[in-house]
């Protein structure tokens, strides 16, 4: 079992001489001439397709660029102990970061589209996941150079790593002040450099490289305690920021799941969703048929069961399509500032019903005069409106129904005319509290 394995996965039978494998890295280190001009293009083209936000153009930029040579020479030198190569390898290194930095901040200084479109802020923020492909690229990378099969696996690996487009983000950073991005973007580059030089190394261990030079067992030691501090402190931020990332992810999936099966209803559309940390509240705006305050209180005591225990649930709503105003909520960042919506969102509410109230009246007006002009041909016009009855106390006003009956010229009402349409009305009007005048 253990010989089939072998035979599967043993790549020293395609394994290619050493001295060329050695000197095909070798030759893609140095960086003067045209490797140099090829680098600068390389960067004007990834910036431009950061710029304007061209996937295209960004891989077509990575495909061309010769910056995966002085890294694989850093992880080989390491490897074989050649500290003339290793150098060599770190001297062009930096001359060709430094290139690559001031090219994309020139170009980001000229160019009149200064917005950080979404390819660009992409390089922003590092992670655990940048880790791995790193590492996983430069192992594909120093196989794929030490084997006779090389086919397109360079390409792809530097494809796969994308060195270029953090360095454009990073002159990004520089042109435009924005030294989050800048530390970001530099920070996944290093990533990069870091791991696939890792790589290069354990592969040239693993295939068995000659040493080029002889150390004792002491310093050799020394050095690979070097090299894993190095690869454990580029690592911790990133472990970091991936479990910031992944916990956001968990929250906003929670979040997502808490709206459909506890605020979702027919007739009301959530516009969206949004965590406030400062205050730990869950600000939910909502249009359309308003969700009911039993329905609230209910939700939120469900919120623990979606990873939300110590938030409260705050819905900002209305009625109608105008209430997108409640969108402005994203800007605001203090409890008075909230407090200042609701109340707007509230009295809008309220004069929103007060106008479909009195639009309701005129409806009905029309609807009544019609029928009544059959039923009582002595009356010739009808108004019925809200209207304020207040007694003694104007804070107990209360608004009731009231209708204007006109009569025709020469015509009357006896007593028995006057309580048959007022009981009609009340009817029609389903309004027991009605009141009626009339007019001639």
């Amino acid at each position: 079992m253990l010989d089939t394995i072998r035979h599967y996965f043993n790549a020293f039978p395609d394994k290619e001489n050493e001295l060329e494998t050695i000197r095909q890295i070798e030759e893609g280190v140095s960086f003067r001439g045209a490797n140099l001009w090829v680098l600068i293009f390389a960067i004007l083209i990834a910036s431009l397709g950061l710029n304007v936000n061209s996937t295209a153009v960004i891989i077509g930029a990575m495909l061309i660029s010769p910056l995966m040579g002085p890294i694989l020479g850093m992880g080989l030198s390491i490897g074989i102990l050649d500290y003339a190569l290793l150098k060599r390898s770190a001297r062009n290194y930096a001359v060709a970061t430094i290139i690559s930095i001031l090219t994309a901040t020139i170009y980001f200084l000229l160019t009149p589209l200064t917005e950080a479109q979404s390819e660009l802020l992409a390089r922003t923020a590092p992670t655990l996941y940048d880790v791995f492909i790193a590492l996983c690229g430069g192992a594909a990378g120093i196989l794929a150079l030490s084997t006779r099969a090389k086919s397109n696996v360079i390409p792809g690996v530097a494809i796969a790593t994308a060195l270029m487009p953090p360095l454009c983000t990073a002159g990004y950073g520089l042109a435009t002040a924005q030294w989050i991005y800048f530390a970001g973007a530099f920070y996944l580059f290093f990533i990069n450099t870091v791991f696939i030089a890792l790589a290069t190394f354990i592969g040239v261990r693993a295939l068995h490289f000659q040493h080029r030079q002889f150390i004792n067992a002491q310093r050799r030691r020394a050095v690979q305690r070097y090299i894993w501090t190095i690869v454990v402190l580029t690592m911790v931020p990133a472990a970091l920021m991936t479990f910031s990332i992944v916990n956001n992810s968990v929250r906003e999936s929670n979040i997502r799941r808490f709206v459909q099966e506890e605020l979702k209803q027919e007739g009301t559309e959530v516009l969206s969703s949004q965590l406030e940390q400062s205050d730990s509240t869950l600000q939910v705006v909502a249009i359309g048929r308003e969700i009911a305050q039993a329905k609230q209180t209910e939700a939120k005591k469900r919120m623990p069961f979606y990873g939300l225990k110590n938030y409260n649930l705050v819905v900002i709503q209305g009625t109608s399509g105008d209430s997108l105003l409640q969108l402005a909520q994203a800007g605001l960042h203090s409890s008075a500032d909230k407090e200042r919506l609701l109340s707007q969102v509230a009295q809008k509410q309220a004069l929103e019903k007060q106008l479909h109230v009195y639009q309701d009246m005129e409806q009905l007006t029309t609807e009544v005069s019609r029928e009544m002009g059959t039923l009582f041909p002595m009356v010739s016009h009808l108004s019925v409106a809200h209207m304020l009855n207040a007694a003694t106390d104007t804070s107990g006003a209360k608004a009731q129904v009231m209708a204007i009956v006109t009569l025709r010229q020469d015509q009357s009402l006896s007593d028995n005319d006057h309580k048959r349409i007022l009981q009609w009305l009340r009817q029609r009007c389903r309004q027991d509290s009605l009141s009626m005048i009339v007019r001639k």
